[in-house]
């Protein structure tokens, strides 16, 4: 786990060539003003791609980001976000009990502290809990420093408090961040992680749909979402989750594939 460790530590590539460019741009200016535009133009393209690196919830422009697992190992990571949830949680780890795996779940602090008994049953049952930020607001990318550690720090003392365990890893609310996250996650000795493919069954309520999104190509080292707060509901008014979790845990033991915690996942990478 040296590389892992080593990669929070780094600052991103792209946001030292954005200081760069900054401050490049400002002292042609101000040593030639007619070289103005090139400079406004610049600085411009430098805020385009750290906007991208903001939007897109795989990009790695804005500091590490683990969106599959490092070694395969015939390992798939299943993800599971936005609880726990008091009506749709318990049957999830049911479903994950009868088939014999564990999966990784981000979990809202505020949430975690409403239901500690349920948080509680995630991880003595050999899950995961990970950071999913204290009230999962979905304007979190548009903080500052101070109020992204904040949110972020309060989730893992919701969590640590209540489930006496230190998440490693952090999920952005809809996977959306901007340049202050990568050092707020550096100080609180996070890793940012994100997912491989994911089937939206929050807003689709269609489980065969949200079933082949997560399933077409599948892979050894993908890192599956789904999500048991916030599920989009079938007709018949079942959580698209648990329409969809005993289907996809068949389909991964006929692929052979091991269903693991992002944490033992991870660990057999270099």
């Amino acid at each position: 786990m040296t590389g892992h460790y080593s990669s929070m530590k780094s600052p991103a590539a792209w946001l030292v060539l954005s200081v760069l460019t900054h401050g490049i741009a400002l002292a042609v200016v101000l040593a030639d003003h007619s070289l103005w535009p090139w400079c406004l133009a610049a600085v411009l393209a430098n805020h385009v791609v750290l906007m991208l690196g903001s939007l897109l919830p795989r990009s790695r422009l804005l500091g590490p980001n683990w969106t599959r697992l490092p070694a395969a190992q015939g390992c798939v990571a299943l993800t599971i976000d936005d609880g726990p949830d008091p009506e749709v949680t318990p049957a999830v780890l049911d479903l994950l009990t009868r088939h014999g795996v564990r999966a990784t779940f981000f979990c809202i602090g505020e949430r975690v502290a409403q239901h500690p008994e349920l948080a509680r049953r995630i991880t003595r049952e050999g899950n995961k809990i990970s950071n999913h930020t204290e009230r999962h607001r979905y304007v979190f990318s548009l903080f500052g420093p101070a109020a992204m550690r904040r949110e972020i720090a309060q989730a893992q003392s919701s969590i640590q408090t209540t489930c006496q365990v230190v998440p490693r890893y952090f999920r952005a609310p809809a996977g959306l961040r901007n340049p202050f996250l990568q050092p707020c996650l550096t100080r609180l000795g996070l890793q940012l992680a994100s997912w491989t493919r994911r089937g939206y069954d929050t807003v689709n309520a269609d489980g065969e749909q949200v079933l082949q999104r997560l399933t077409r190509n599948l892979a050894a080292g993908d890192i599956l979402l789904l999500h048991d707060g916030r599920a989009a509901r079938t007709p018949d008014g079942t959580p698209v989750i648990l329409a969809v979790l005993p289907r996809l845990l068949a389909q991964l033991a006929q692929l052979r594939l091991r269903c693991v915690t992002l944490s033992e996942g991870l660990a057999a990478g270099p």
